[in-house]
């Protein structure tokens, strides 16, 4: 098993992404990318800790590669808003990735070239980090979607149409 770490705005939303990804056995929130030992949820949403809301992907690279991973995240959130996403403002909601090797490196300056490449006239500003070290979120955000998040109105409006562009732009990568 692989994993990847990846920042694009609330981990709620881009965790309910990934855990319709074929190949994805785990997805964990957590934050990542700042200066304070052992955050909390409350410390990384004021935006003086540094920290980016981040997803931690545990997967299986013999049926999906960190290339697919990358491409999926840059899909699903919009890697042109400098420290946003929608209406989350802050450094905590940057679109980061945070590789884990000189491949994932590689393969994450790829997929941004990719995404360039596919909307001409936008800019990704997504950036590359780290490494850095990794603190899951406290335990009621985890798996957040299917737990609570259906009935929080502020995510009823943003994972559905998320979910809807895995489905198009991924089809043969979603779980039935």
């Amino acid at each position: 098993m692989a994993q990847a770490i990846f920042a694009g705005g609330c981990f709620w939303c881009t965790e309910a992404v990934f855990r319709d990804v074929i190949g994805v056995s785990e997805v964990e929130s957590g934050y990542i990318g700042g200066t304070m030992p052992n955050p909390t949820y409350k410390a990384v949403c004021s935006g003086n800790t540094g920290h980016a809301e981040a997803i931690r992907i545990t997967f299986d690279a013999q049926q999906l590669s960190y290339g697919d991973l990358a491409d999926i995240f840059m899909v699903t959130h919009d890697p042109s808003q400098l420290n946003r996403q929608g209406n989350d403002v802050g450094t905590q909601y940057r679109s980061a990735i945070f590789p884990l090797d000189d491949e994932q490196r590689e393969g994450a300056g790829a997929a941004i070239e990719r995404w360039n490449a596919d909307h001409p006239g936008q800019v990704a500003v997504t950036t590359i980090e780290g490494p850095a070290e990794w603190y899951p979120a406290e335990d009621y955000h985890q798996d957040y979607w299917a737990d609570e998040g259906q009935r929080n109105p502020y995510c009823l409006a943003v994972i559905p149409p998320k979910l809807q562009k895995l489905r198009k732009s991924f089809a043969d990568r979603v779980k039935a």
